[in-house]
């Protein structure tokens, strides 16, 4: 997760965005797993997301991008899990989205490397991170928060280098440096009500 708030995030505690709005990117990316009983390993889905206030409140604006490896099947299934579709936690963060103003597929490229990664989205999404350390050098983490987007796992603070997000026509673009940047590994095992 890339964001226009200052380091860390207030809406990971549930406080309002910097600005009095954020503006996000969120990536999933999956090394193992499936969905429906569709293997989704080594796939990746983003969503830009402009937050009009307070994060719990919901009444996002999102695109999703889809990666351009995945089968027909494959984008039905993570689009129906990330947009809530199919409940679960995934289900109850989908329920912040006011509106979904399109789905489309794209090349994404994702990479983390002891803590530092890079996103980049065809040409209109690119950011790069790195994590904070703590005196022992282990990656600073956030644990127990009112809002995660990585339920039951512990995030890793860190810092967005640079982040450019360019999607003019639905309303996003801005381009910033030394923002909020949070990682984590996640596993979830949701097999329905």
């Amino acid at each position: 997760e890339v964001c226009s708030c200052n380091t860390l995030c207030p809406c990971w505690i549930g406080e309002d965005p910097d600005d009095g709005t954020c503006e996000a990117v969120i990536a999933y990316n999956i090394s193992t797993g499936t969905i429906r009983g569709v293997d989704v390993s080594g796939l990746t889905l983003v969503g830009a997301a402009l937050i009009p206030g307070n994060i719990l409140e919901g009444n996002w604006r999102e695109m999703v991008f889809v990666d351009d490896r995945a089968s027909d099947e494959q984008m039905e299934a993570m689009v129906d899990c990330f947009t809530g579709k199919l409940g679960g936690p995934l289900g109850d963060l989908a329920q912040l989205v006011g509106e979904l103003v399109g789905v489309e597929r794209a090349k994404i490229d994702h990479s983390i490397v002891d803590g530092a990664g890079t996103l980049t989205v065809g040409d209109k999404i690119d950011c790069s991170m790195h994590p904070y350390r703590g005196p022992d050098g282990s990656v600073t983490t956030l644990n127990n928060s009112i809002f995660s987007t990585v339920p039951g796992s512990p995030a890793y603070v860190a810092q967005a280098d640079h982040q450019r997000i360019s999607i003019p026509e639905h309303g996003y673009e801005w381009e910033l440096e030394g923002r909020n940047a949070v990682q984590s590994n996640w596993k979830i095992d949701y097999r329905g009500e």
